[in-house]
């Protein structure tokens, strides 16, 4: 492999990296694989496919054995929490709170197995109060952000989808995005969080994406170097038993980089670090087939998919690749445009006609509907409201329509799941795969984008550009563009008003200042008597 490591790239001799072997890289992995297993074998997985790590738990209960499809069916059991049956999903939050939905509310009316929060949404100040509040329960984290008993927690570096910066990555920080703005964040820096936050989840940190999806090769190549490196110094002997003691479950990035590029960092995973990681978080679901077939002793571990899905039909493609865990961001982005997500799996229409994958509630023919969101579901703002009451809502801005469409939307969503796991459970892969292309010829392609205003953005709207353009309208204006034309507009307004019957003083009155004055216009007076205007 050393020798190897001179390799002749354009005119030049590069450094020595393992990184740009592509041509190698199935001779190399071979040689490291069977060195690997003439050394040790990893304990990380056992006969019957159960994945323990840490207190950790992830059981694969059922596999496709051939054909096109990777769909399999698990269980993931954390300590103190609630068993997540695979395939599933988690929902992504805010400064640690599930949009538009109080913890009660969380636990009352949903089913949200697990949380995706951020760790930029909580270092905007020097002291941050998250790293401080007092757990009883010693998880900091879940006790800073009030969710309920059995709902996990995953902390990761960066939202999702993270937000981008003006500058890149360093060799040893992230660029993030506080509510107070842009800042690096240093590896030792995020892993020192893990350490007092306590995670259920901890996703390993990454080189990721600056701005552009396509980056050059070179930047491709430091990439994978990077996330490697960090990864290395996050898992060092002594925070590993650190997390071992806190019972935090470590998920290592998988990056969105080429195989031929990181298979290299693949390589180190499996045979290096293998004992000290629980799971993969997957920033590109397509790399998973090179997984599957080249790196044994990471197929038992849980998936947890970053790579974002647009449409229900992203999601039944990534589970098809062999995704156990979904993060869905467009869920908070479809209750905010006031849709009603709609579709079921499997499908229950038998008729040629295309069906939305969501009902648009501004829409003028619910201002008297007095039938659910959608017809069937058991959710409680569908069995204890209408479609009239959530018309209004969303048109007079009462946060309750949104939120009502958060927890109808998030119950559409784990019923979608239920779905999924209750046809692999029957008719595995292959009646997956048929209700799969079922589903795809019943539904629409793209979701609803929604007709009417969406509520105040928040942090987790802003997607920063180049010239990013205001992202909330003011909320006051000139009536005009020129001065005249304000106060000639004002003092009609107000000239007008006055002839009006029930209406209140005009906002402009007829005279001057200077008269008001003179008349004892605003004075304080005790015992006197006020002057007649």
């Amino acid at each position: 492999l050393r020798l190897l490591g001179s390799f002749v790239i354009g005119s030049g001799i590069s450094k020595p990296s393992p990184y740009q072997l592509p041509v190698f890289s199935g001779l190399t992995h071979n040689l490291s694989e069977g060195l690997g297993k003439c050394v040790k074998m990893s304990n990380a997985e056992t006969i019957s496919g159960e994945r323990n790590s840490e207190g950790m738990i992830f059981e694969i209960l059922k596999k496709a054995v051939n054909g096109t499809s990777a769909a399999r069916l698990g269980r993931l059991s954390l300590p103190k929490r609630n068993p997540i049956e695979t395939p599933n999903y988690i929902a992504v939050a805010s400064r640690g709170v599930v949009p538009h939905v109080t913890p009660d509310n969380l636990e009352k009316h949903t089913s949200i197995s697990a949380a995706y929060m951020a760790l930029e949404d909580f270092i905007e100040k020097k002291n941050p109060s998250a790293l401080s509040i007092p757990s009883p329960d010693k998880k900091p984290l879940h006790t800073f952000s009030c969710l309920p008993e059995g709902m996990a927690t995953v902390l990761a570096p960066r939202r999702c989808p993270a937000i981008k910066t003006p500058v890149g990555n360093g060799a040893n920080f992230m660029a993030v995005f506080t509510s107070t703005g842009f800042r690096n964040l240093t590896t030792d820096e995020y892993s020192a969080a893990v350490e007092t936050l306590k995670p259920d989840i901890a996703i390993g940190p990454a080189d990721l994406f600056h701005t552009s999806t396509m980056p050059v090769p070179k930047k491709l190549v430091r990439m994978a170097e990077r996330t490697e490196e960090w990864t290395d110094s996050f898992l060092t002997p002594r925070r590993r038993e650190a997390l071992k003691e806190a019972g935090v479950s470590v998920f290592a990035p998988v990056l969105a980089v080429p195989y031929p590029i990181q298979w290299e960092h693949l390589r180190h995973l499996a045979d290096d670090v293998i004992d000290s990681i629980s799971g993969l978080a997957i920033y590109d679901v397509d790399l998973l087939p090179d997984i599957e077939d080249n790196y044994e002793p990471l197929v038992s571990l849980p998936r947890l998919s970053l790579h974002i899905p647009v449409t229900p039909q992203a999601i039944l493609r990534q589970i098809a690749l062999g995704v156990d865990v979904c993060t869905i961001p467009f869920v908070n982005a479809i209750s905010d445009a006031g849709v009603a997500l709609s579709f079921t799996f499997p499908p229950l229409s038998q008729s040629d006609a295309i069906l939305p994958l969501g009902e648009d509630m501004w829409s003028s023919q619910n201002e008297t509907s007095l039938k659910p969101f959608v017809e069937g579901c058991k959710c409680y703002a569908c069995t204890t409201h209408h479609r009239a009451f959530l018309h209004h809502l969303l048109n007079a801005k009462e946060m309750l329509g949104w939120t009502l469409l958060q927890i109808h939307n998030h119950q559409v969503m784990t019923d979608f799941f239920a779905g999924i796991r209750a046809t692999l459970a029957e008719g595995g892969a292959e009646k997956f795969e048929e209700q799969e292309k079922r589903f795809a010829a019943v539904y629409e392609a793209e979701l609803p984008q929604g007709t009417g205003t969406r509520p105040r953005a928040r942090g987790y709207h802003f997607k920063p550009d180049p010239n990013p353009s205001r992202i909330n309208p003011p909320a006051w204006e000139n009536f005009a563009t020129d001065g005249e034309g304000i106060a000639s507009g004002v003092v009609g307004a107000a000239k007008a008003a006055e002839g009006a019957e029930g209406t209140d003083t005009p906002l402009v009155p007829d005279v001057g200042s200077l008269k008001l004055e003179g008349k004892g216009f605003a004075e304080v007076a005790y015992g006197k008597q006020k002057p007649e205007l």
